[in-house]
């Protein structure tokens, strides 16, 4: 075998260990009881002890400094992210590997009891722990990368995109949402209200739409799963991929919204080129990446008013009641109302992005010591009343509502907002090139707009950066002009 057979067949190792930790945590979420947490724990920390021996044994080395990708681009940015993964390896001891992936899972399970409980102290132990390590791995990845502590994390999630290039894009997005939430708030004030649907809607009813709606955008059900849990996700592998969501008797649409960008999550790791499973260049482009692909399912699609004309029979079929409150009108005013509110997950789509700048920078202070974890209640609220005027009442609706840090994914929140406005570019490429899109939306029919993203975004896998891969889709670079038009269209005339 030659050197470059030999880490494709390592790489294939390492990818299917990760796979099974992926499996393992889907578990943790959605069907282990309680009282598997700790063992979990550990189980996760030797797969993950496993997969680092593997990338940091010498022999990996070695043929990486001999291996040759010959002419063809895949084979060569393989390699190129090989070489990348081995560097953020061996910068990080294999003890603080497992360390973080215990204290990642020990923390986890403890929030979920102070999230219930609206309990910050009862966490905030472990989530020093967390922060701590994160710290640590920062420290050891920064001169290995050549980049600062926190874009060193960020790297982890989304690469070639740092806090330089993210800062001016959110500031010009504060400066945006300063004069258009109040215009938009205003405009939506002067509309009749929108008539929301009396419950319960039981979730069985909303589980079985739900299927429904996900099958119809393309999601094979012999390759996919549909679960219940805290926090929604999707997870799993690609030919056998894990969605979750949550349900809510009084309102279907947190579920119905959530499994469709559940859906868009899932229908890219579908869409992966089969060619290089398990390989660096076969995986999906980046966290931005794949938040723009269910955002454009979500936001863009499916809260269309083509889709949601469709959409309007469907759950009148469902869950009865009055038909004016299924109206594709009435549902558009009900689903694209902007509203300053506490939970990031509930947000609109306009004021989402607040939520986003607070964390990014409540992160980065972490991540520096300035702002240490004891005081990151006070700090939470103090930079929700800056950026939309309100603040939460209690810290189940601040800083313990998302899972992220408590899992010690720190340096994962700019993909979000990254992917929102990547999804807005991406869906004007695709209304300039598919021929009646919108027309196909309002038969319900997403596959035109899948198609295109399989060809675009999906099957490239690895193969180029964020910003190349939406160069080459949409013939620029991101362009933060493409949301706020968006924006403007749906919320501002």
């Amino acid at each position: 075998m030659t050197a470059y057979a030999r880490l494709t067949a390592r790489f294939a190792r390492i990818a299917t260990i990760g796979e099974a930790a992926s499996m393992l945590s889907w578990d943790a979420a959605a069907m282990m009881p309680s009282g598997g947490g700790a063992a979990r724990g550990d189980q996760l920390a030797v797969l993950a002890g496993l997969a680092h021996g593997l990338l940091t044994d010498p022999a990996t080395a070695d043929d990486l400094a001999a291996a040759f990708a010959g002419d063809d681009a895949w084979q060569h940015a393989n390699l190129a992210l090989m070489r990348h993964a081995h560097t953020r390896a061996t910068a990080i001891p294999a003890d603080l590997v497992e360390a973080q992936a215990r204290a990642n899972s020990s923390c986890e399970k403890v929030w979920r009891e102070a999230r219930r409980a609206s309990d910050f102290a009862a966490v905030a132990p472990q989530l020093t722990e967390v922060v701590g390590l994160v710290r640590e791995q920062a420290a050891a990845l920064a001169p290995a990368l050549g980049l600062s502590e926190y874009d060193a994390l960020m790297d982890g999630y989304q690469r070639g995109i740092g806090a330089a290039d993210v800062a001016p894009v959110f500031a010009a997005y504060s400066t945006f949402l300063h004069t258009a939430l109040p215009l938009a708030e205003s405009i939506q004030a002067a509309k009749s209200a929108p008539i929301r649907p009396r419950g319960p809607f039981a979730p069985d009813v909303q589980e079985a739409l739900c299927r429904r709606l996900s099958e119809a955008a393309g999601l094979e059900p012999s390759h996919s799963r549909l679960d219940r849990s805290t926090h929604p996700f999707c997870g799993g592998t690609a030919t056998d991929v894990r969605i979750t969501t949550r349900y809510n008797q009084h309102d279907f649409s947190q579920s119905l919204m959530g499994v469709m960008h559940e859906t868009g999550h899932a229908l890219y790791e579908r869409g992966l080129p089969a060619a290089y499973a398990r390989q660096p260049v076969g995986e999906a482009a980046g966290m931005a990446a794949h938040e723009s692909q269910s955002l454009i399912m979500e936001m863009q699609a499916c809260r269309s008013d083509a889709y949601l004309s469709w959409l309007g029979p469907l759950l009148l079929q469902s869950f009865g009641g009055d038909p004016d409150t299924y109206a594709g009108d009435n549902l558009a005013r009900l689903w694209r109302r902007v509203e300053r509110g506490f939970i990031r997950v509930d947000a609109d789509e306009m004021t989402y992005p607040a939520h986003v700048i607070l964390r990014f920078r409540l992160e980065q202070a972490l991540v520096s010591g300035d702002l240490l974890v004891a005081d990151l209640p006070g700090a939470w609220n103090d930079g929700m009343r800056d950026l939309l005027g309100i603040t939460p009442p209690d810290d189940a609706r601040g800083c313990l509502q998302d899972i992220h840090w408590y899992d010690g994914a720190v340096g994962y929140f700019p993909s979000y907002t990254l992917g929102a406005m990547a999804a807005a570019q991406l869906m004007a490429a695709a209304r300039r090139e598919v021929t009646g899109l919108d027309a196909g939306l309002a038969e319900g029919d997403l596959a035109p707009l899948r198609h295109w993203l399989r060809t675009k975004v999906h099957s490239q896998g690895s193969l180029l950066g964020f910003n190349e891969l939406l160069r080459a889709a949409t013939g620029k670079p991101l362009d933060p002009s493409d949301f706020e038009a968006h924006l403007t269209t749906r919320y501002l005339v």
